[in-house]
């Protein structure tokens, strides 16, 4: 069997098997975190953008059909499937505060949720067949995730390339696509995979759109393959397939037996890291261990006269900004939002502010740190996410800490109180306390749920 033969027969199988209760508790986790992320995404660029640019497709538009609207947008106007999963998805992704599989260096839950909710919704899917959807997705596309690996996160943008795969096998597995078409949809979506590393190298809305186009594209080759269009099945592992051809080159191509050690015994959803700061998550272990030296030093930002901060190569190349202009180029320096940690005590929304953006003692402070690469901590990458960091002070005294994870990470989780403080402090501006709460309710007894709504 090809590789998308047997995944997709995982999926099938899957079926038949009740959602043990820690893995339906954690897929209601990631879609609530999920909605922490699209609330406030939805109502900033390039979301709001995308519903003038999509507005034919959208509830008001110009068609006026009403009828082809069966899915919602973040904030309940109705769309088209396709629509409200692109829009969707890149609202996720676009605050940089959705989930991540480390292990694949990709945010599975922009994509892959996004994909399930419109389809859910469009189809009068219960709450739990959608959570199933979600689970499915989350699956099939971190293990896929994590073949590919660091070799295929030199060029490509993980979530834009494998959230095709979770937005795929999620929408597959809402529809009830037998193994047949599940394996050609999983082969027609391979081919629409995409989304460059250079798209963020500079300022621009190019990132977010990778994962509401995963989702969209997930969606269309699920849609396509319940209508009989096929797929090469062997796209993942053949000659000039997926493995070579997006990260391994003539060495062979990927090990994709990997992929199936422990397939529907270890579920991936299970250890997901729940982003704890507004930023690239690259940076999480210097801003977690600049503050904890900090509380250990008993110091504030003025004393310190010089920070170094040791990490792996990826945070460096990825949060590169020297001397961020923009929101979307602080929330990629690492100088940054350390030095906005240090001064304010968080990196939470707010440190992407205008006026915190020009605050001059963050900004003094950033010229004052130093960066580079520790060899030892960029071998254990993607798999630890680690930092060291010392602190001179201006008296003289000097202090040094290692960060080895991220609070949030599977070995340090957020609990699911911290959970919903973090929706809280996201989706409340948005909807108004009182709204986001009771949604906040609505989401924990969503396995009870006979058909999703606008809130589901």
């Amino acid at each position: 069997m090809y590789v998308v033969e047997r995944l997709a027969e995982f999926a099938v199988g899957f079926r038949a098997q009740p959602l043990a209760p820690r893995v339906l508790h954690h897929a209601k986790r990631a879609v609530i975190d999920w909605y922490a992320a699209l609330l406030p995404g939805a109502v900033v660029a390039p979301a709001v953008l995308l519903e003038r640019a999509l507005a034919g497709e959208l509830q008001g538009g110009p068609r006026g059909d009403e009828g082809q609207f069966g899915a919602k947008l973040a904030l309940g106007r109705r769309a088209g499937v396709r629509a409200a999963a692109l829009i969707n998805g890149a609202a996720a992704h676009s605050v940089e505060v959705d989930d991540i599989f480390r292990d694949g260096i990709y945010h599975p839950g922009a994509p892959t949720v996004a994909a399930a909710l419109a389809l859910g919704q469009s189809r009068g899917a219960s709450g739990e067949a959608f959570l199933r959807a979600v689970v499915v997705g989350y699956e099939i596309s971190t293990r896929i995730a994590a073949v590919m690996g660091r070799a295929h996160y030199k060029y490509w943008h993980n979530t834009g390339t494998l959230g095709c795969f979770g937005a795929c096998a999620a929408a597959a597995e809402l529809i009830g696509l037998d193994g047949n078409r599940f394996a050609h949809a999983l082969s027609t979506v391979a081919t629409f995979s995409a989304g460059l590393q250079q798209a963020f190298r500079m300022d621009s809305m190019s990132k977010p759109l990778h994962a509401g186009r995963a989702a969209e594209a997930g969606v269309t080759a699920a849609l396509a393959a319940s209508e009989g269009v096929t797929g090469s099945l062997d796209v993942l592992e053949g000659e000039s397939g997926y493995g070579r051809a997006m990260g391994y080159g003539d060495a062979g191509g990927p090990d994709w037996e990997r992929a199936f050690a422990t397939l529907g015994e270890d579920f991936h959803i299970t250890r997901m890291t729940v982003k704890n700061h507004a930023c690239c998550g690259h940076v999480f272990a210097a801003i977690d261990g600049a503050l904890a030296l900090q509380r250990q030093m008993r110091v504030s930002a003025p004393e310190i006269e010089r920070v170094q901060v040791r990490t792996y190569k990826a945070a460096l190349e990825v949060a590169h900004y020297e001397t961020p202009r923009s929101a979307a180029e602080a929330r990629f320096s690492l100088k940054y939002t350390v030095a906005s940690a240090l001064v304010h005590g968080s990196v939470r929304l707010a440190a992407f502010e205008p006026e915190r953006l020009d605050d001059a003692a963050t900004r003094e402070l950033m010229r004052r740190i130093d960066v580079a690469i520790d060899p030892e901590l960029d071998a254990a990458f993607p798999t630890q996410r680690a930092a060291r960091v010392a602190i001179q002070l201006r008296d003289g005294r000097r202090g040094e800490y290692l960060q080895p994870t991220r609070k949030g990470d599977p070995e340090e989780p957020l609990s699911d109180a911290e959970l919903e403080h973090k929706y809280l402090e996201l989706a409340s501006p948005v909807l108004g306390e009182e709204r986001a709460r009771d949604l906040l309710a609505r989401l924990w007894r969503l396995e009870g749920e006979t058909t999703l709504d606008g809130g589901a």
